[in-house]
């Protein structure tokens, strides 16, 4: 059984460039959604490794961040209401390095 649980990760950073670092960061962890949002399919570890790194690259007096966990997540059944593009769970797939 998987260890993974499910995130929908905000952000509102006031600064452009440091978005840009946060958002390509956010790139490597997760499925991004819309602008400042991103839903993260990660184990214990990579959830602490990213919440560590964002940490460092965040102005705290500046900037705003949410990790909301959604529970495990291969039982996971979000209730939303989704308009326009489609919306769909991130599946786990294939690592490539």
């Amino acid at each position: 059984m998987s260890q993974e649980r499910l995130y929908l990760v905000a952000y509102d950073i006031s600064e452009p460039k440091r978005w840009r670092r946060v958002f390509k960061l956010m790139n490597g962890y997760g499925e991004w959604l819309q602008l400042s949002l991103f839903q993260c399919r990660l184990d214990a570890a990579r959830h602490a490794e990213l919440i560590a790194m964002l940490d460092e690259l965040i102005h705290h007096q500046d900037d705003h961040l949410l990790c909301i966990d959604l529970g495990q997540a291969d039982k996971v059944e979000p209730k939303f209401i989704s308009l326009g593009k489609r919306f769909a769970v991130v599946e786990k797939g294939p690592i490539i390095v």
